[in-house]
């Protein structure tokens, strides 16, 4: 029988690492992180769980340690936040392109300079191209429902990738929220035990990992990189969906929030969806019919799915918490993410971009709801003024 318990997003996470149980984990403390681990490791000396708690001494060493465990055939887990995930970076590719099914939560924060320690996704956004499936998280609850499903769908033989479970920094990775917890049995039924496909302390079939790969063989691994992140797609809806029917959940690649009569969409990730749903109440109240796409996958991209749900609308804002340098009007990842689903499938709709939190800095209902309310001016002009604008910015 679950319980419910006053949590931090991290203290989700840790209780959800707990009730795994895994092999190993490798970690280095930063901020916002730290207290994930910091309470993890209490677990660990109080008995409450066998994992293997390497202590090291980076953020470089905590994912080099976390290859080499999986690659030895353990279940592995580690956390991390912004320079430490950057610290990571080159082991970051290792760890995909060796096919190993490590699950981290990555607490988002700003990357320096300047030094900042507050939310934003510019962490995430780097790694987007590394391998790794991503998903994300509303509030705490859905950092621990997403890191228990991570485990099943990273080790899934079809799969066979790491994956990053993100939240926000300090807003929800701080904040005190009311969390479900499950029995430790019931989390440990749904994950199964670990059965590593092709561990290297198998003396009896050795293998090889990380052998010098020119061009006559690195081109057909990272082909067969593309095959299981396609395949993850579907795997992660299996997974979703088995989850649902035995914790009463409805999670989905996205949640489409009041969107069946909406005659405009914004689309947001992690806390931000939070907040955008108070301000399409908001809107509704006053016979406004705005929608939200909370995005909760995000590698592997569901493009197919999100343009299915908005051929309907007659006007797109994504809220993009991340810049991308350089990029089409300096627009943020995820609008070039979107943009692209719904050229590719012939959605043709006015979509503007909003780059916006950048740093941690607030983000109101009242902000979110111009957002909305310049959305409908698109759908009513069938144009749009401004491609990307930068919302709560001074000037």
């Amino acid at each position: 029988m679950s319980k419910f318990e006053a949590l931090t997003g991290n203290a989700a996470v840790s209780n959800a690492m707990r009730q795994i149980n895994p092999d190993v984990v490798a970690a280095y403390p930063i901020t916002p992180q730290t207290d994930t681990v910091q309470t993890f490791s209490e677990f660990v000396a109080d008995g409450l769980v066998d994992t293997e708690f390497v202590t090291v001494e980076s953020e470089h060493s905590a994912m080099s340690a976390c290859v080499g465990a999986s690659a030895a055939g353990a279940r592995v887990m580690t956390a991390t936040s912004a320079n430490g995930l950057a610290l990571m970076w080159e082991i970051i590719y290792i760890a995909a392109s060796n096919r190993c099914p490590i699950v981290m939560s990555l607490v988002n924060r700003a990357l320096s300079a300047p030094i900042n320690i507050h939310c934003d996704h510019s962490d995430v956004m780097g790694m987007r191209d590394s391998g790794w499936i991503i998903l994300m998280s509303e509030n705490g609850q859905e950092a621990y429902d997403n890191i228990i499903q991570a485990i099943r769908i990273g080790e899934h033989p079809d799969v066979l990738l790491p994956v990053a479970v993100c939240q926000d920094g300090f807003i929800t990775s701080h904040s005190l929220e009311r969390v479900e917890l499950f029995e430790d049995g019931e989390v440990q039924d749904f994950v199964g035990t670990h059965e590593p496909q092709w561990p290297l302390l198998d003396v009896e079939d050795p293998k090889t990992y990380g052998p010098l790969d020119f061009y006559d063989y690195y081109y057909e691994h990272k082909r067969q990189q593309v095959e299981a992140m396609e395949k993850a797609h579907g795997v992660i809806r299996e997974v979703t969906q088995e989850f649902n029917d035995r914790f009463g959940r409805e999670y989905g690649l996205f949640e489409a929030y009041r969107m069946d009569d909406a005659e405009v969409a914004v689309i947001a990730a992690n806390s931000t969806a939070g907040t955008a749903k108070t301000a399409v109440d908001n809107l509704r109240d006053q016979g406004l019919k705005a929608g939200l796409l909370k995005l909760r996958v995000f590698r592997p991209f569901p493009g197919q799915e999100l343009a299915e749900a908005l051929r309907g609308v007659s006007a797109v804002a994504v809220m993009d918490r991340a810049i991308s340098f350089g990029s089409m009007d300096n627009a943020g990842p995820l609008f070039s993410e979107v943009v692209s689903a719904l050229t590719l499938n012939d959605v043709h709709v006015p979509i503007a971009d909003y780059v916006y939190g950048l740093g941690g800095r607030d983000i109101r209902p009242g902000e979110i709801e111009n957002v909305y309310q310049e959305a409908f001016q698109m759908a009513e002009n069938g144009k749009v003024e401004r491609r990307v604008r930068y919302l709560g910015v001074r000037e």
